[in-house]
């Protein structure tokens, strides 16, 4: 099994996260998007990332690799057991990738007026959301689960985003912190997502 994967796509950091929670024996190979190697390009022509291989199988949505490798390695299990508990979780993925994912390439990729109205838009919602981030040890869960999968890679970025966690509230501050601090989120950083942010105490 192979992960081709950008060092500092966010989307890619969350199936690299899947993979070393679940202890999944996989080679990772980080490339620069704007060069696809020629051998990622011979499975897939748009040299997107992530890009897992195995075998025949070729997948390169995000998003579609996690839940595979959940599936694929059901132990520990990181997706609701029943259907209604994993439609919801599919759901919750979706807006957060709708809401917050969204509002993040904004801030990277637009210029300063609406990089900074997007600025303002994730650190208002992500504050709107402190109950959530109160309530349990992880996102609306005891525990560890594909969503926080989703969320830890968006919650390591804020300071490169320009929004420093501790102004986002101490339930959001502390539920970073644990995610930060499990062993696989930091197996899980690329030399370049290690200078994005710092691992706390």
């Amino acid at each position: 099994m192979t992960l081709f994967s950008s060092p500092t796509c966010a989307m890619s950091h969350g199936a690299r996260l899947v993979l070393h929670e679940k202890a999944i024996a996989a080679d990772i190979e980080y490339y620069d998007i704007n060069q696809p190697p020629e051998d990622l390009l011979e499975f897939n022509p748009t040299g997107t990332s992530p890009t897992l291989l195995e075998r025949g199988l070729v997948l390169y949505d995000a998003r579609i690799i996690m839940e595979y490798l959940d599936e694929r390695f059901p132990h520990p299990p990181l997706h609701q057991m029943d259907p209604v508990s994993r439609a919801n979780a599919r759901m919750i993925i979706k807006r957060i990738d709708q809401d917050w994912y969204e509002l993040m390439n904004e801030i990277i990729h637009s210029g300063e007026k609406k990089s900074a109205r997007a600025k303002k838009l994730l650190k208002e919602s992500l504050l709107s959301a402190a109950p959530v981030f109160e309530a349990r040890p992880f996102f609306m869960s005891d525990e560890f689960s594909l969503i926080d999968c989703v969320m830890a890679p968006l919650l390591w970025r804020l300071p490169i985003l320009g929004i420093e966690t501790a102004t986002t509230g101490e339930g959001l501050k502390n539920y970073a912190n644990r995610l930060f601090r499990r062993p696989a989120f930091a197996l899980s950083l690329s030399s370049a997502e290690k200078e994005m942010n710092e691992i706390p105490k």
